[in-house]
């Protein structure tokens, strides 16, 4: 089955690689906003070799309905810990690309027992006090679609030139826009209105985040580092499990993980393959 009944939703998600004594860890891909599992192309291949791997589009977006439905992190994350249930696959391993490097932060914080590590990926946190109302603002207009495409094509990574990357940023853009426009206000506004800053903004959110137990891989852009202002380090010195570990790419944008797939998929997979034993 490729939908799920979740929290009245319906919630398409593939389920991928070995099952019972084959299977190495379970995975659970997580996107980022106004975008879906399609991202994960180049990944689910090569993770299904020998990880089960699930790899859903959260409520409201890409196949999965839940356009009348909440649009904030612990939403997206109720939906997952309810999925996991109804296919009986956890613990996961969740990686999570910007929005979905928080709700994997959120499932670590909230539901640890259904967590065995997090892997967040240019998470969509850490920023400074000042940048979350200005973005809460930049959604409250006619237009949020437009604001989004905006503002997330800015995070791509324009240096890198010839048809694969044009593509790329084609795709991302036009997937943007056939969002629905009320979600795509309500999923930044669940990110950068008064409400969330707890779990997007500095230093609230070093509170929150130090309280995931489990080994924590981040991964993230350079760029997207200074523009928040912060280090490979500050990710780290938030994770109290000695296995964590922070890496920093040079060179990329938000989608690091499909402009460097051999390389990330490394990454991820030697990590995985040395997390100590539950």
């Amino acid at each position: 089955m490729t939908y799920s009944v979740i929290n009245g939703n319906q919630l398409f998600h593939t389920d991928e690689g070995p099952t019972g004594d084959r299977a190495g860890e379970t995975l659970l891909l997580v996107h980022g906003a106004t975008c879906d599992s399609h991202d994960w192309s180049a990944q689910i291949g090569a993770f299904a070799a020998r990880h089960r791997v699930i790899a859903p589009d959260l409520r409201g977006h890409g196949r999965s309905s839940g356009l009348s439905g909440g649009q904030r992190p612990r939403e997206f994350a109720a939906d997952l810990v309810e999925l996991i249930d109804d296919i009986d696959a956890g613990p996961v391993v969740v990686v999570g690309h910007s929005l979905g490097g928080l709700v994997g932060s959120v499932l670590a914080v909230e539901h640890p027992s259904l967590v065995r590590a997090v892997v967040t990926v240019d998470p969509s946190y850490g920023f400074e006090a000042q940048f979350a109302p200005q973005l809460a603002t930049a959604f409250r207009v006619p237009d949020p679609v437009a604001s989004a495409a905006a503002i997330l094509g800015g995070l791509e990574n324009t240096a890198t030139a010839g048809p694969e990357a044009d593509a790329l940023r084609v795709w991302h853009r036009r997937r943007i826009l056939g969002m629905d426009p009320m979600t795509v206000r309500d999923v930044f506004h669940g990110l950068f209105d008064e409400s969330a800053v707890a779990l997007t903004v500095r230093p609230g959110v070093e509170t929150y985040l130090a309280r995931r137990a489990c080994p924590v891989l981040s991964l993230s852009a350079s760029a997207s580092l200074k523009a928040k202002g912060i280090d490979g380090d500050w990710e780290e010195s938030l994770s109290p499990h000695p296995y964590s570990a922070s890496v920093v790419l040079d060179g990329v944008g938000h989608w690091l993980f499909q402009e460097r797939p051999a390389e990330f998929n490394a990454l991820v997979l030697g990590w995985i393959d040395g997390l100590p034993a539950a």
